[in-house]
């Protein structure tokens, strides 16, 4: 009796393996896209998606937001088991003594965790256990998980200070200002989702950013409720695009596929829609293909509304 024939994804993801291993796909290297994968081989999209799968779940693969899927860096070889006669211990997590505990210190290692595992992740007893210590002695230093919060977004802006010596221009100090606040969410990204509008935060580290942007607009002769609110559009704009950053990368974790492949596997549901004729602009707009990219939509944005706050100024 002939045995069943391997399935296709399988075959694909082997070839993809040989190519690693053979070092022709460094680490480093971006694989084929589900996209790419359909073209080569000529499968449907439900097999490039589980070739990538395959790969993810056999570790030799990973997802890079804004880059794709790339070779994964190899994981070290386990030594082979000796058996000793007395097993050897993990050494244990030596505990920092209690004197030497600082809101400092604490404050280090729950932005660590947010920025590794998300904001979720930030727990009183997850940020003792990291510090070697007893949950309790936190609370000598810091009030609760809300006071926590507040210190971790104070500190990841005093990480960024501004210029002592601000550009010349008003637009340059603006375009300054937004793009080290795209740089710090994309550094951090629980902080975007952490801050608020309607209920800001009264964040020490903040600060300094308002009182630039205010100073920058004030010197064109707005009056302040106008250069606030126009500060504020422009930190709703920065803040509103990257929260995606952080919604992607939990997707990509959940999932187990980048936004590219996303999209891909959802193409043909999209051409199901547009099928009947009756949005023939989206029809033209998905044929021709939209290279979407978070930066080039926060740049994109950030220019219109510069441009919209010239026009205000020289009126």
């Amino acid at each position: 009796m002939d045995e069943p024939e391997e399935p296709r994804y399988r075959r694909i993801a082997a070839e993809l393996r040989g190519r690693i291993e053979s070092g022709e796909l460094a680490v480093g290297d971006r694989v084929p896209s589900t996209r790419e994968i359909t073209r080569q081989w000529g499968v449907a999209m439900a097999t490039a998606t589980r070739v990538l799968t395959e790969l993810r779940q056999t570790g030799l693969v990973r997802a890079v937001p804004g880059v794709g899927t790339v070779v994964a860096a190899a994981a070290p070889e386990q030594p082979a088991p000796q058996a000793p006669a007395v097993p050897l211990a993990r050494p244990a997590r030596r505990a920092a003594p209690e004197g030497a505990l600082t809101p400092e210190r604490i404050v280090v290692a729950a932005i660590a965790i947010a920025d590794q595992e998300g904001l979720t992740a930030v727990s009183m007893r997850r940020v003792a256990a990291e510090l070697g210590v007893a949950t309790m002695s936190l609370y000598r230093h810091v009030a609760d998980k809300d006071g926590l919060l507040a210190q971790m977004m104070d500190q990841v802006f005093r990480e960024r200070p501004l210029p002592a010596d601000p550009p010349p221009g008003w637009r340059e100090r603006l375009e300054l200002l937004a793009r080290m606040m795209w740089a710090m969410f994309h550094r951090h990204p629980w902080l975007a989702s952490a801050l608020s509008v309607t209920r800001p935060q009264p964040v020490a580290g903040a600060i300094p950013y308002s009182e630039w942007a205010l100073a920058a607009l004030a010197d064109q002769g707005l009056d302040l409720g106008t250069a606030f609110s126009a500060h504020l559009m422009l930190f709703n704009h920065i803040r509103g695009t990257a929260v995606n950053v952080e919604a992607e990368l939990e997707a990509q974790a959940h999932s187990g596929i980048d936004n590219e492949e996303w999209m891909d596997s959802h193409e043909p549901a999209l051409h199901a829609i547009l099928a009947g004729g009756d949005f023939p602009l989206m029809t033209r707009l998905t044929t021709e293909g939209y290279d979407f990219h978070l930066d080039a939509l926060f740049e994109f944005g950030l220019q219109r509304l510069l441009d919209g706050i010239a026009v205000l100024i020289e009126g």
